[in-house]
């Protein structure tokens, strides 16, 4: 007697911020390791990277609007996705103060705001609104960074980013700490020194040196409960 097999459903990843940079480049990555991408950018952007892939792979990418810093985009992206089941939920979004070189004491009262709403508030409304999309078997990352280690700044520098993203680092241990009953994975990635927008053209790693280590370390993260805060390389990264 033979039995019909059931369809192999798509493993789908929502990627929060992925118009260029890496999460673009993680989203070409997902794609060819056969998921289903959606990827965000901001209203009003140019045609990008993200919606060229998605013009090259329209059966496997999706993109979506939002800007993070506003919650009523946040819940109209999470209205039109109420009927999805997001395997994984990456917040890649993030960005740095117009001057990276200013001092605390230095930083203006707006600038500060403004980069502890976007790196900070931001991505964790987006965790706290989309979170029940994802299963209990499922992971939620954040796009961190090395500096955000309170442990590891042993060089100062870059003083309103590092804070910012040691900020976010606190708010995902809070958050995982009111998850610590599901068998939830939660991550916070440190993807090394990059050379992007952001990270400047003096940085160590190509995108193409460290994001397949990052999809890896997301793969890899899957199943395994609890928060951790690792690098692309899988390493753990210090508090």
């Amino acid at each position: 007697m033979s039995h019909a097999l059931r369809p192999t459903r798509t493993p789908t990843i929502l990627i929060v911020g992925a118009s260029r940079g890496l999460g673009h480049a993680m989203a070409a990555e997902f794609v060819a390791k056969g998921w289903h991408v959606i990827g965000t950018v901001r209203a009003g952007q140019s045609p990008t990277l993200l919606h060229a892939l998605a013009d090259q792979r329209p059966q496997s990418v999706e993109v979506e609007t939002v800007d993070i810093t506003r919650p009523d985009e946040i819940d109209s992206l999470r209205a039109r996705l109420s009927d999805r089941m997001l395997d994984i939920l990456f917040v890649n979004a993030g960005t740095t103060n117009p001057d990276p070189t200013q001092t605390i004491g230095e930083v203006s009262t707006v600038d500060f705001a403004n980069l502890m709403i976007t790196n900070a508030l931001s991505p964790m409304r987006v965790v706290e609104r989309l979170s029940d999309l994802v299963p209990a078997a499922g992971l939620i990352g954040v796009m961190s960074s090395g500096q955000g280690s309170v442990a590891d700044n042993e060089s100062g520098q870059r003083e309103v980013y590092r804070g910012s993203k040691a900020a976010l680092n606190q708010l995902m241990r809070s958050f995982a700490a009111r998850q610590i009953d599901t068998p939830r994975a939660m991550l916070l990635m440190a993807p090394g020194w990059v050379r992007t927008d952001l990270g400047g053209p003096d940085g160590r790693l190509s995108i193409d040196e460290s994001v397949p280590g990052i999809v890896d370390v997301l793969l890899a993260k899957r199943g395994r409960p609890g928060l951790e805060y690792l690098d692309y390389r899988g390493k753990t990264v210090r508090w």
